[in-house]
């Protein structure tokens, strides 16, 4: 017989509870935050939950479920929408079982006999990092198909306090911008219908409390794992309730069930912490690490690049590229990776993609020659591919002209002069998996920059139905089927910069370009917003030209590498046309980054409140027994100096011995602290409560700290 349901279910992770009451008909988190004690029942919060009845309205309101009913009366956004042409639309489920496993998780199954609908909620804590983990799974019990317009991960109660939103928009070469609006009553909703994770709207969102801070407040943090299209809704009702809730977004008649077929929503992941927006994105950092960070990449440490675009970009040759390996082996550089323009007709974006053959004109002997040269140098090799996209200037589209996705009768939309190829045709994932694998076995290769440089704009295939969600299950498969084919090669997954970033490309990759934007100061805010969710070691950052080819702005070595160090650093510059000197400053910064990358990219991260013309953050090994910090000066201080820095995460009760390590030669107008810190003996108490003088600086400058226990 199954077991009786109980009216609340509780899971426990190290600082955090959840507790699902099931008493109704629909399953709802009736709290999620700081671990309870053992003397806090269910019953208890339930009782500190009662609601009167509100004037004009039904006398039980209908509940903010794991998937909110339109049968229930829910005048919200309902978690699944579904209809068979146009009759069996309103859902109201019943419990039927719930099973609590061994890793802290709850699976409740619910049945709605009106929809001819089971809905299986899954929810659990991850243990160690107290990530809330939760997907939806919707499966049609009918014996007729079933449309499905809608079917979100778990909804998010949010307290009412949670008043403020803070969102991420953007555009190529200026992501994961931070957005703050006050939450309000209706709906906040971004929406993404790029056939990526997209520039301008990350599926993440976070709210929080009207003073929360980096270092103290309540907030909840939530990501939706996903690659493709997806909806944010934050919603307040003007009764005092508030929810969000995250899924993924279809296109009309995208999605429809036949009987006994099954649909799962992408993953929401979720942290809730009580003590300010740093900690909440270390919950983000601990279940990256330990849950999506693949096996063989365990204790192995991050290569430095170097990446040939911004160096060379069309214009290669095999000389030209000895060379540069030569000086890059020479800064530092651990790994050399080719980027675009080695393959069959590559003389500027307008041709060959998805021919991918090494061009003969620049190559006559293969890849091999270089490869050989860059090996000997003592670097690994890696190459940029983008197999989802072709030129309509390609063998591959004159053979194949009907293997792109499309939207007929409407004429093809070229982006980049590229088109989208259909990866949900079999001959398509057979013909790239061939290309790439060939490339694999044929060469020692040890990385590949996947790339995709256009969205989709007409996500049909050639029955003319959207498949924006089978497109991106499929780029999936056939990620995994490189990786299985070949475990050792480590793949970045790049998208005009950081257009596919989110938990669930991490499957399948070990890397994120975060942006195209190699200006360090523009960067200082992109990976802000990028460490919201992901840890440094994940964040391809590269040292670019003195002259950054998208902004046009003069920026030094210091700063540029300074930004750089701070994340799985790269080069992106032409090494042949510096200076000595500015080859000789990067050489250091290169191996000071190897000195502290391991620090870098496992410490935990600690962003500090500054103001509008100052970045600063810094990076505390686990036992605090040592930190990185970074002071960057945007912009001119009002101030002739902008005051104290007062550091964070450190043990008060502990003594530092404090460096400053960078730049190599920090310079001000008159004797500061610049000239008598170094080897000074401080307390962790006198660095977090009294604060270091920074110096005078000047704007565009920045300097890193070094923190070691006495």
């Amino acid at each position: 017989m199954p077991k009786a349901i109980q009216p609340f279910y509780t899971v426990h992770s190290r600082l955090s509870s959840l507790v699902l009451d099931c008493r109704g008909t629909a399953p709802a988190i009736l709290y999620w935050g700081a671990r309870l004690g053992e003397g806090t029942s269910p019953d208890m919060l339930a009782l500190l939950a009662t609601q009167q009845e509100a004037p004009a309205c039904p006398p039980e309101q209908a509940p903010i479920s794991l998937s909110p009913e339109l049968g229930a009366g829910f005048q919200g956004n309902p978690g699944i929408q579904v209809h068979r042409q146009g009759l069996q639309w309103a859902v109201s489920a019943q419990v039927e079982s719930v099973i609590q496993g061994h890793n802290n998780d709850l699976t409740v199954v619910s049945v709605c006999a009106g929809t001819q609908i089971r809905i299986t909620h899954s929810i659990g804590l991850d243990i160690d990092s107290d990530m809330l983990v939760a997907s939806t799974e919707l499966c049609n019990l009918g014996d007729s198909n079933l449309w499905v317009e809608q079917c979100n991960a778990p909804s998010i109660p949010l307290p009412m306090d949670h008043n403020k939103i803070l969102g991420f928009q953007g555009r190529w070469a200026n992501e994961f911008q931070r957005h703050s609006v006050d939450r309000f009553m209706g709906s906040y909703v971004r929406e993404n219908r790029s056939g990526r994770t997209s520039h301008d709207s990350f599926p993440g969102v976070i709210i929080h409390t009207e003073y929360c801070t980096e270092n103290a407040g309540h907030a909840y943090g939530l990501h939706l794992g996903w690659s493709g299209n997806h909806r944010i809704r934050v919603e307040e009702q003007f009764v005092g309730l508030a929810y969000a809730q995250l899924g993924e977004l279809f296109f009309p008649g995208e999605l429809s069930l036949e009987p006994g077929e099954s649909y799962r929503s992408p993953i929401l992941y979720g942290a809730s912490t009580e003590r300010g927006l740093s900690a909440l994105s270390g919950c983000f950092h601990r279940y990256i690490r330990s849950q999506l960070t693949d096996a063989r990449m365990a204790g192995k440490s991050k290569s430095v690049h170097f990446n040939t675009w911004e160096a060379m970009y069309f214009d290669l040759s095999l000389q030209r590229l000895q060379a540069l390996a030569d000086c890059a082996a020479e800064v530092g550089t651990e790994r050399f990776v080719l980027d675009d323009g080695w393959f069959k007709n590559r003389k500027s974006d307008r041709a060959g993609l998805g021919d991918w053959f090494v061009d003969q004109d620049i190559f006559p002997d293969g890849l091999g020659p270089l490869i050989d040269h860059v090996k000997a140098r003592g670097m690994e090799f890696g190459l940029w591919i983008e197999p989802e996209m072709v030129n309509p200037d390609s063998d591959l589209y004159r053979d194949h002209p009907d293997w792109v996705l499309s939207a007929e009768p409407a004429p093809l939309i070229l982006a980049r002069n590229q088109l989208v190829l259909d990866l949900t045709r079999t001959e398509v994932q057979s013909y790239l998996f061939d290309c790439i694998d060939r490339l694999l076995s044929q060469y020692p290769i040890g990385y590949l920059k996947w790339d995709m440089n256009r969205v989709i704009n007409q996500p049909g295939n050639a029955q003319g139905r959207a498949v924006t969600h089978y497109q991106t299950l499929a780029l999936y498969d056939l990620l995994a089927r490189i990786r299985k084919a070949h475990p050792l090669v480590e793949i970045e997954s790049c998208s005009s910069g950081g257009g596919r970033a989110d938990f669930g490309i991490l499957t399948y990759t070990d890397r994120i370009w975060t942006s195209d934007s190699n200006d360090a100061l523009d960067r200082l805010a992109i990976q802000k917003g990028f460490s919201m969710f992901f840890p440094a070691e994940l964040m391809g950052a590269h040292v670019g030209p003195k002259d950054c080819h998208i902004t046009g702005r003069s920026i030094s070595m210091a700063t540029r590498a300074g930004v750089a160090m701070f994340g799985d650093m790269g080069i992106e510059a032409n090494l042949l046309e510096m200076d000595a000197d500015e080859k000789a400053e990067l050489t250091a910064a290169v191996a000071l980054h190897k000195q502290h990358r391991q620090l870098i990219h496992t410490g935990d991260l600690v962003r500090l409140d500054t103001q509008q013309f100052e970045n600063s953050f810094g990076i505390v090994a686990a036992d605090r027994q040592e930190a990185l910090f970074s002071y960057a000066l945007l912009a001119s201080s009002p101030n002739t100096t902008t005051g104290r820095l007062h550091f964070r995460g450190l043990d008060a009760n502990r003594l530092y011995t404090v460096n400053i390590i960078w730049p190599l030669q920090p310079s001000s107008s008159s004797a500061s602290i610049l000239d008598i810190i170094n080897g000074s003996v401080i307390s962790g108490d006198g660095l977090i409560n009294a604060g270091l003088q920074l110096p005078i600086m000047q704007p565009e400058t920045l300097l890193i700290f070094h923190l070691q226990q006495s």
